[in-house]
């Protein structure tokens, strides 16, 4: 478990998330979603540059773990085929959001 939460605020209904990744970097993300795939939870990253602009489209997705003292914690995703089930469940996710876009413009 390399990458650690480190801090949240809420900000205009938005979650934002400091990343401490295994190089001693940090790198602040927006948290897109929370969802499930085979009873094990996930979190999909926007990483975001200075002004809040997001780098290149980039999306990063780890296995979502709350601690007994409800502390979240992220895991990488190490097995190639959990990946492809995590990243096809995201492409789903986003899809219904465009849809929902859709239909309000509508």
């Amino acid at each position: 478990m390399a990458e650690n939460i480190k801090n949240q605020n809420l900000e205009d209904d938005e979650m934002f998330v400091t990343l401490d990744l295994d190089d001693g970097s940090q790198v602040e993300c927006e948290i897109l979603t929370i969802f499930e795939v085979n009873k094990q939870d996930y979190i999909a990253l926007l990483p975001l540059v200075e002004e809040g602009d997001d780098e290149e489209g980039e999306v990063f997705l780890y296995r979502y773990i709350e601690t007994e003292d409800s502390e979240p914690t992220l895991a990488n995703i190490e097995d190639d085929d959990e990946y492809e089930a995590v990243a096809d469940a995201f492409d789903e996710w986003l899809d219904e959001q465009e849809f929902e876009e859709l239909e309000d413009e509508e």
